[in-house]
Parts: structure tokens; sequence; C-alpha cells
């Protein structure tokens, strides 16, 4: 029997010099690990090689008015197609120990690209911020924005729905260190901060403005249809505890070299989520 959400050790943190070094169990997971020189705490400034291109217009703003420098900048981009997200993700998640499998985002798992479809064990497209929070379906645009969709084993989708993000629960039996209840799901820790930035992606990039919902963030859970996704408070935790590693910051370049040519600013400036939602 897996141990109740109040008895057991979810988040083990070491600190040395100042720096936070997450450790986490992912039983048979293919386990990512950044550099020490990729670590960076979430709360501390940060800076990009594209501070003074891309990002020149967002540095030194705070607030509303951050959020609308990011939200101008990262329109720009290119659109897939539902169908052509299949291959991108081939190339975005791309297993660094094996070129011809992908990591799935919660079993951790690496497996063949062409195991890819809808049947039990294969991978298929997880849209982080579950599409019908604001009812776009796969409609391009935020149904294909691949800044947020990501390989997951089927049945793992499946279990977690279109539920916001929040602690506790009871573990999922094919995902261990994932935990789901009623009406919540709690990413393994190894891409907490992973889920979070994707999730402050979409806040900021749909805004209303473009024939779809305008995409926010809130401190609830059963959001259902309505284009809200929570929980804000954990999510903020969440991109403090587990900081962007060398595995979603290569992930951020080859959808910016490859694909969409926009980034996610919360894998460049993890810090920017505080300086928008305090």
């Amino acid at each position: 029997m897996p141990p109740t959400p109040v008895t057991r050790w979810k988040h083990l943190a070491l600190a040395i010099g100042g720096l936070s070094l997450a450790i986490a169990a992912t039983g048979s997971a293919t386990a990512i690990t950044a550099p020490a020189s990729d670590v960076t705490a979430g709360s501390a400034a940060s800076t990009s090689v594209y501070d003074d291109t891309y990002y020149q217009d967002a540095i030194g703003r705070t607030g509303q008015d951050l959020k609308d420098s990011l939200h101008t900048i990262i329109s720009d981009q290119t659109k897939l197609s539902y169908s052509q997200v299949w291959d991108a993700l081939k190339a975005t998640d791309e297993d660094p120990a094996n070129s011809a499998n992908v990591i799935l985002l919660y079993t951790g798992r690496s497996q063949s690209k062409s195991s890819n479809g809808g049947d039990p064990d294969q991978w298929n497209r997880e849209h982080t911020w579950a599409k019908s929070h604001g009812d776009f379906g796969t409609a391009t645009g935020p149904g294909t924005d691949i800044h947020h969709l990501r390989p997951t084993d089927v049945s793992v989708n499946s279990t977690r729905g279109n539920k916001d993000f929040d602690m506790g629960g009871s573990q999922v039996g094919e995902a261990p260190g994932n935990y789901t209840d009623s009406d919540s799901f709690e990413p393994r820790d190894a891409v907490k901060g992973d889920v979070a930035r994707m999730i402050f992606y979409m806040a900021v990039r749909y805004e209303g403005d473009d024939a779809f919902a305008d995409l926010e963030v809130n401190d609830r859970v059963n959001n259902g249809s309505m284009p809200y996704h929570g929980r804000l408070s954990v999510l903020k935790q969440w991109n403090e505890q587990d900081p962007p590693d060398a595995f979603e910051k290569r992930r951020n370049q080859v959808i910016y070299d490859d694909f969409q040519h926009n980034r996610n600013p919360f894998v460049d400036h993890p810090e920017w989520v505080t300086a928008i939602w305090g």
C-alpha cells in the first residue's frame, strides 16, 4: 500500500552553497539530470543569450506590463497542424541517450518514436493545458502549440484527463511518483517545474485576441470547461522547486529553431513567474 499524502516524503532538498538539489525517486524511468551549471533557483534572476534581442522589450518590466510584453513577443510564431505535432514531438522530446526514442512526460519512460498512436502502452499527444479548459480542442493554435504538448503513455494520459494540477491523491499504478484524485493530478517531481512553466506559457500566449479564449491561471481545481487552469499557488511552488534542466532547455531551443520559432519565456527566465503572479 503506498504511503498517504500526509506521511509520504515527496520532495527532498539538500542545500549546497545556496543551491537546491532536488532528489526524486523515478523507479525505472530514465532520469534526465542537468549539469550543475544549469541549476538556477526559480526565484533568482537569470540571464539569457536572447535578452538583448528576443526579450529586449520585456527586460526590466514586471506585473501586467511584463505579461503584456511577453505576449506580444511570443505570439509571433509558426503554427503547426495537429498531424504535424507527431513529428515535432519526436524531435523536441528525443531521448538524449537514444535518438530512436522519446521520453514520456509522466512516466519518464524512454520509448520508441514509432510506438505512437492510441493503443495501451503506446504514446500519444498530451495537452498539458487540458484542451477542454477553454474548449479549444485540437484547433490550430492552442490545440497544436507544442510548448505544452508532450508525449505521454496513452493510459496515463487518460488517467490525467482534464484535471487541474495540485498536490495529493493516490499513486498512479502505471506511473509511480505521480498522484491523482477526483479533481487533480500531481506529476512526478522531476517534471513538476516543466508542467508549471508550460501552464504559465499558455496563460501568457493566449490572451483572447486571436479568436481563442483568454487563458488564465487561478488558484482552483474543478475548472472544467472554463478557460482557467490551477492551482496557481502550487504551480508557483513547482516552478521554484524544479528549475529548468538541460532537457527542458534543449526542448525550448528546438521549438524555437526548428518549429514554432517562439520561446517559452519561463524556461529562460523562471523568475518571471513571480514577477507576474507575485
